[in-house]
């Protein structure tokens, strides 16, 4: 994808003002060019930038959001979603609003309540004894398809789903490899998605391990990425490919680079290594 494409639809969620999921509607229709996972893939990134972003005005001790909320709701002309209306109108993420008045709320009847006691509530809304604050942290956590429980596990999902079937394009053209857990199980702290056993050019360029992203690379996240993982990978394994199965932003991939290759698909120009070829072989007289 060109810059100047990723800038735009960018500032068009910038500016857009509701639910991350009605702004993915509303990019689909209006980039009917761009593959839906793209779109999907760059608004989950925005959104992830706007929590750390909105995370000094979440936590600020000035701003006590448990009594905005308890105030919306004496108003009986205020149906049902009064977290999920203040979350919007203030550019939060409705699950991440959610979790602090949650935890405000409990930390009034338990001053000993803990992170993780909070987690347990959130995924299991029916231990929340206030039964409308039950329900307005449900819709929170139902309408909210970039943060929390419902986004993690659908993250998780698809993450999965790519690594598998990149271990089924390598078993499919019969390339010997060893998977991350096999590699963890051997010693190693980081870890790509694959290490091939004997090593494979594309176009020319030589792979020693492939790792597998069901995400769209945006030039944060491959900044990110390249930082915590692709370096460690080249440092200990050698050369090796990236996949954004979702796509990219064109300037991500630099021409001088040369240790890791960037592609959105598995490679189709592939060079198999011959491990007999140029041995000189050498057979002792008795």
């Amino acid at each position: 994808m060109k810059i100047e494409l990723y800038n735009q639809i960018v500032a068009d969620i910038t500016n857009f003002k509701g639910l991350s999921r009605d702004c993915a509607y509303m990019l689909i229709h209006k980039y009917t060019d761009v593959p839906p996972t793209a779109i999907h893939g760059i608004v989950s990134s925005e959104m992830q930038l706007r929590a750390m972003r909105c995370r000094g005005r979440l936590h600020s001790s000035q701003m006590d959001y448990l009594k905005m909320y308890r105030k919306e709701c004496k108003d009986p002309k205020n149906p049902p979603g009064v977290i999920l209306r203040m979350a919007v109108a203030r550019s939060f993420g409705p699950a991440l609003l959610a979790r602090v008045i949650l935890e405000k709320h409990l930390l009034e009847s338990n001053p000993l309540i803990t992170r993780t006691d909070v987690s347990q509530y959130m995924k299991d809304t029916t231990k929340i004894e206030d039964p409308r604050l039950a329900h307005e942290i449900y819709l929170c956590i139902l309408y909210d398809d970039r943060n929390g429980m419902i986004s993690d596990t659908f993250c998780n999902s698809i993450g999965y789903e790519y690594e598998f079937k990149l271990q089924e394009f390598l078993k499919e053209r019969n390339i010997p490899y060893l998977t991350e857990d096999k590699l963890k199980q051997n010693g190693y702290d980081k870890t790509p998605d694959v290490k091939l056993e004997l090593p494979i050019a594309v176009d020319g360029f030589i792979v020693n391990w492939i790792e597998s992203k069901a995400r769209f690379g945006t030039p944060m996240i491959h900044r990110t990425h390249c930082k915590e993982q692709y370096l460690s990978y080249w440092n200990r394994f050698g050369p090796g490919l990236v996949i954004y199965w979702f796509g990219f932003v064109d300037d991500i991939v630099e021409p001088t680079e040369n240790r890791f290759i960037i592609l959105d698909h598995f490679p189709e120009n592939i060079t198999y290594m011959d491990p007999l070829a140029d041995v000189d072989y050498k057979f002792e007289e008795d």
